[in-house]
């Protein structure tokens, strides 16, 4: 089995023990979970779900290319919610990302999340070759 990490700067930087994702012998891509931090500042972006949301698609998208990757190639997504009455707008923004891919997908309430964010969402992706 061959493991090899990605790392990209157009993604935040990890802020603690773990990597931005693990490709799986080239083919299988699991992310970590990602947050609404600016990469260029390591700041959380400011601003309603949608906002939120929005970076942190842009920081999934940025791994899944740094690994050869894209949105198309995601199987299966967990969302993170701090609240899940934000649930309809943070879908909608995550539609806009996906198109007309629609992997599996776990959506969970979570009483707290790290830097109070609110939303936090990670990918598993196959990797054509």
């Amino acid at each position: 089995m061959n493991i090899k990490k990605v790392l990209t700067e157009k993604a935040p930087a990890p802020i603690g023990h773990y990597s931005q994702g693990i490709l799986v012998d080239g083919r299988f891509l699991y992310t970590a979970g990602q947050g609404p931090m600016d990469p260029t500042t390591s700041k959380i972006v400011e601003g309603d779900i949608k906002t939120q949301t929005r970076q942190v698609m842009k920081n999934l998208e940025a791994i899944l290319i740094a690994a050869g990757a894209s949105f198309a190639s995601v199987v299966k997504t967990t969302v993170f919610l701090k609240d899940m009455n934000e649930f309809a707008a943070m879908n909608e923004v995550y539609a806009e990302f996906l198109g007309t891919s629609a992997p599996a997908r776990s959506t969970i309430e979570a009483a707290r999340l790290p830097r109070d964010i609110r939303v936090e969402i990670e990918a598993i992706a196959v990797v054509e070759k």
